[in-house]
């Protein structure tokens, strides 16, 4: 990114102040991130981007875009529009459009970013490809993503999130997709949605940006996804994973089209996300050898079903960034079919699934007593007052520990003084339970981790 401030205000219709020759190479809408040369982008929300411009301008910040009821000091070089967000996805507009790449958008209940990460691997090998960093992936994030991909970029791999009606809908029409893949409809978001019907409905809008020509990528085995009316002429179908995957905590094996695949990655149900990336490769023309070979060691987002070490030696697997009922099943199915022994496991309450919540908090119940578990944590009341409840009635009392989620700091502590050296913890929760400081705590200055992590 290289732009001028003429240029930005000619882009989202604002108002310059300062230099019209004044330029930005890219864009942070955090004071403390902000970077030499940035463009900081005074958003308003709970906080009010505005009060922080003096900080992104002793960081480096070169140009400021801010909303026209807010009074600025005017010596700062600025753009000026009525409102911010919305400036900032005009921008990102204009940038996407002057450098054109071709545009692959995923979304789904789960594996969306895990599948992002692997298509991005596997069109790497051909393309210049640029992704979506971490979970940039709403009406913020993307744009801001758009506009910090270089200006090299021929293929460019966006993840699309979506927490209500309507937001894939925007989030699709800024991007303008050739490619729009849905890697599932689970439970995630039924506290606002009701049904996996209306999820499905929600997830279908990521069509409404798709090109003329486009191609729709969607799960074999999803009638409500299959049956859908008003899907794009060029639909293409992927899964369900076949039977004979061999899985280890290390990775997972299958074959697809008569060609071996092994991904970095524990669990057939993430063999369903690389069949996905599979069908996106071969749409960009990449052959199956190739794309075989990327998936094999493609790099991973953080806290995605991520292999450590912990400082005592034993092994972490952190899959805490999103939980929901169905992934959750699968991941401990998966420790199952593997006879993980001295398996400890740390589950976090799954969050927005509404007035099923107590009822698939418990019935994960059966999946955790066939993992075999050494000793189960519960973090949160979902999972306290309906899995611990129901566990009780079976594991001995001493087996399942219970904490609230303000007491992270006594759960850190007692898996320190539990934890053998020749112990697998596995620990998996929605991301507002925040279960990545208990992985930080357990991996702290240790020094060494490995496997399937990025």
């Amino acid at each position: 990114m290289n732009l001028s401030l003429q240029t930005i205000a000619q882009a989202t219709k604002g108002s310059l102040q300062g230099p019209a020759e004044q330029t930005v190479t890219g864009v942070a809408f955090d004071s403390r991130q902000v970077k030499a040369g940035d463009l900081f982008v005074a958003l308003v929300g709970d906080q009010d981007g505005h009060d922080y411009i003096d900080q992104a301008l002793k960081n480096g910040a070169t140009g400021v875009l801010a909303q026209t009821q807010h009074v600025i000091d005017g010596a700062v070089p600025a753009v000026v529009v009525d409102d911010t967000l919305v400036g900032l996805q005009e921008l990102a507009k204009f940038y996407l459009q002057t450098i054109q790449p071709k545009v692959v958008a995923i979304t789904g209940s789960n594996g969306k970013t895990t599948t992002k990460d692997m298509v991005a691997a596997i069109l790497a090998t051909k393309y210049q490809t640029f992704k979506t960093p971490a979970n940039f992936n709403n009406e913020i994030g993307l744009p801001v993503t758009i506009l910090t991909m270089p200006e090299t970029t021929e293929v460019l791999v966006l993840e699309m999130g979506m927490d209500r009606p309507g937001q894939l809908t925007a989030l699709s029409t800024l991007a303008q997709p050739d490619l729009a893949v849905i890697t599932m409809i689970g439970e995630a978001h039924l506290e606002f949605f009701k049904t996996r019907a209306n999820i499905a409905r929600a997830k279908l809008e990521i069509i409404a940006g798709l090109k003329p020509g486009g191609e729709l990528l969607i799960p074999k085995d999803e009638p409500l996804l299959q049956d859908a009316e008003g899907l794009p002429a060029n639909t293409v179908s992927f899964g369900p994973e076949p039977k004979d995957c061999v899985e280890t905590l290390q990775e997972t094996k299958f074959s697809d089209q008569g060609q071996e695949f092994a991904i970095p990655l524990l669990g057939r149900y993430n063999v369903r996300n690389a069949l996905a990336a599979i069908r996106v490769g071969q749409a960009f023309d990449l052959d199956l050898q190739t794309i075989a070979s990327a998936l094999k060691n493609f790099a991973l987002t953080k806290n995605r079903t991520q292999l450590l070490t912990a400082a005592n030696g034993a092994m972490v697997i952190s899959d805490v960034y999103n939980a929901n009922p169905t992934a959750t099943k699968e991941v401990l199915a998966a420790l199952t079919k593997d006879h993980t022994e001295n398996l400890v496991l740390v589950l976090g309450d799954m969050l927005e699934l509404g007035e099923a919540a107590p009822a698939l908090h418990a019935g994960l119940k059966e999946a955790v007593l066939q993992s075999q578990p050494k000793a189960v944590y519960l973090v949160g009341p979902l999972m306290v007052e309906n899995l611990g409840t129901v566990l009780k009635e079976t594991l001995p009392s001493d087996q399942v520990h219970l904490y609230q989620t303000d007491q992270l700091e006594a759960l850190m502590t007692d898996l320190t003084k539990d934890l053998d050296s020749n112990d697998c913890i596995f620990l998996k929760a929605s991301h507002g339970i925040h279960l990545e400081k208990v992985v930080d705590h357990l991996v702290a200055n240790q020094g060494k981790q490995g496997g399937i992590h990025a």
